[in-house]
């Protein structure tokens, strides 16, 4: 194995945010939990009011958005100008496409007369998924930068690393969004 091989990727600091943003999330989860073991019908009649269609779709283009961000990092690794800013584009395109459905999916229940204050189930439920978006948003940020400067090789090490680091930290959206959508969603 090469040495490049036998290293953790992207920058130490990256390591410490993903874990204690994992952390801070793991309590969160852990409080919604809580509450819900507390109230079970009361927060299953506030879950049967999500699409779970808007959710898997989201949870599709996190997914599809986290394949374009690894094929990215990649290509940046080989020195590919042509193809990383292009996997960093689409990853960004599915990124939006999140930020639309979360907007759609938002607007439709405020429509219907929900709001945070309605149950404690969607205080949760805008609570987790607005911090989530906040979280998307930052990593929509990243990926607008990794498509504009891989358009020239990253020929510096501490480039690439970043490139790492910004990946790693949109994998862990990607990996929170699956998470929330479990609990918000899926567990009855």
């Amino acid at each position: 194995m090469s040495e490049g091989q036998n290293r953790i990727p992207g920058e130490p600091g990256i390591w410490l945010l993903i874990f204690g943003e994992m952390t801070v999330f793991a309590v969160l989860f852990g409080s919604f939990l809580h509450a819900r073991h507390g109230d079970v019908a009361g927060f299953l009649a506030g879950q049967a009011h999500l699409s779970k269609g808007i959710g898997i779709a989201n949870t599709l283009l996190l997914l599809t958005s986290s394949l374009f961000v690894a094929k990215g990092v990649e290509a940046s690794k080989a020195g590919d100008s042509t193809h990383a800013p292009r996997h960093f584009a689409w990853g960004l395109a599915c990124a939006a496409g999140f930020v639309l459905l979360k907007a759609f999916e938002y607007a439709r229940l405020f429509g219907e007369g929900i709001s945070l204050h309605r149950h404690a189930f969607f205080g949760w439920y805008f609570g987790l998924t607005a911090l989530h978006l906040g979280h998307v948003l930052i990593g929509s940020v990243l990926l607008s930068a990794l498509t504009l400067v891989t358009r020239k090789p990253l020929s510096k090490p501490l480039h690439l690393a970043l490139a790492e680091a910004a990946g790693c930290f949109w994998h862990m959206v990607d990996l929170l969004w699956i998470v929330i959508f479990a609990l918000i969603y899926l567990v009855e």
